[in-house]
């Protein structure tokens, strides 16, 4: 079965839920996962105070008190594309500490 994965920022999740109907109809499965703040900001070029500084702020905002690693947004993902998610179809998977839910 083919399973079809994306990180949704906030202008993708109207065609997310397009896909999923289309999908839908056609036996394949797909859902979406919702990174947010994780150790892979050190790639946006940021010299490493100012990127302190905006990991510290998003330290404060995130319910679980810290930021994600990479890897842990991976796991989330594999999952969705693995098998083990064949009866999961149609959901955002937040993983962001809480942010979006709490």
């Amino acid at each position: 079965m083919k399973r079809n994965v994306c990180a949704s920022p906030m202008p993708v999740k109207v065609a997310d839920r397009r896909a999923v109907l289309s999908l839908t109809a056609t036996t394949q499965g797909m859902s979406t996962s919702g990174p947010g703040a994780d150790a892979g900001y050190d790639l946006i070029g940021l010299t490493k105070e100012r990127l302190q500084g905006f990991v510290d702020f998003q330290v404060q905002t995130i319910p679980l008190g810290r930021v994600g690693t990479p890897d842990e947004i991976a796991k989330a993902v594999v999952f969705l594309a693995s098998d083990d998610s064949s009866f999961v179809n149609g959901i955002e998977l937040f993983v962001d500490g809480g942010m979006a839910q709490i």
